[in-house]
């Protein structure tokens, strides 16, 4: 077996199909198909169900992936690693971030480093929980994940300071009027809410607990930009990472009392390369306390 076997394997599952695997990796179709009959010969098990429609993998092939994937994630940072002797370094990093968190702040970071190293590729996705993201760093998926709680060692675990968050109202609510606004005012608003699975989602539920703990909702969302763009057109209000409010939104936009915010908490993978260290050293350097969050527009 080899690592381009688990490359060919993880592109046809991403692909769905043989053909469009070969064509993404520039490769002989025939060729990947050899391989990816000699990987399942060698594993002795069948790695994907074939169908009319294309090739899925299947409960043993799922979990092989999984493996794979981690494996090729460790050789690409192996080899950023031994480049990193020299003046440049090369490679990919795999960031993730818990949805709405560092929306302003981490871009900053990711851009000075890329001014650093600029052959350097980033991977960047977003997960809708602390929880998930934990998981992944777990199986030395991630080479840094920005999140608000985890169970990881101090070492891999770095406080970088706190996320305020911010309710959004409709246009011409009576609320935008204060400052800041008063949880307890809000009682029988409509919200515009996300996934029940989201941590953004238990974070509403539990700052509305004393003062209306059965919130009407109006609807669930993915993306905070798209909650905070329902809110502005009336259908309720939300609650989002400070950061996360759209530029151009600012105005519907206030801090909550009592106070709501997250720890905001860097996870390295251990051990640490140049590219993921460099990154955690350029986001401690950005201001992440509630008292820094963007203010909102009069």
């Amino acid at each position: 077996m080899s690592l381009r076997q688990f490359e060919y394997a993880l592109a046809v599952a991403e692909e769905g199909s043989v053909t469009a695997a070969a064509e993404r990796l520039r490769v002989a179709q025939p060729s990947m198909s050899q391989q990816i009959r000699g990987l399942e010969r060698d594993l002795g098990v069948e790695l994907f169900t074939r169908t009319p429609t294309g090739l899925t993998p299947t409960v043993v092939g799922r979990a092989f992936l999984r493996e794979a994937q981690a494996a090729v994630n460790a050789a690409r940072r192996a080899t950023a690693t031994a480049r990193a002797g020299a003046a440049e370094l090369v490679g990919e990093l795999t960031v993730a971030v818990q949805m709405g968190f560092g929306t302003r702040r981490l871009p900053e970071a990711l851009g000075a480093l890329r001014r650093r190293y600029p052959r350097l590729e980033i991977t960047l996705s977003e997960e809708p929980s602390s929880a998930e993201l934990d998981r992944l760093c777990r199986r030395g998926v991630l080479d840094l994940a920005l999140m608000a709680k985890c169970d990881r060692t101090p070492a891999e675990a770095h406080r970088l300071g706190e996320e305020e968050f911010f309710v959004v109202l409709p246009t011409g609510h009576p609320q935008l009027a204060h400052e800041r606004v008063e949880l307890r005012d809000l009682k029988g608003e409509p919200w515009v809410r996300f996934d029940r699975d989201s941590a953004l989602d238990g974070v509403l539920v539990e700052a509305l607990r004393e003062t209306d703990p059965d919130p009407d909702t109006v609807a669930r969302v993915s993306q905070t930009a798209t909650a905070v763009r329902w809110a502005a057109q009336g259908l309720g209000a939300t609650l989002v990472p400070a950061s996360a409010v759209p530029a151009g939104h600012e105005h519907l936009a206030r801090p909550v009392s009592p106070a709501v915010a997250q720890p905001v908490i860097a996870v390295v993978r251990n051990p640490a390369g140049p590219a993921e260290t460099a990154l955690l050293e350029f986001l401690r350097q950005e201001k992440w306390d509630p008292k820094n969050s963007p203010a909102p527009a009069p």
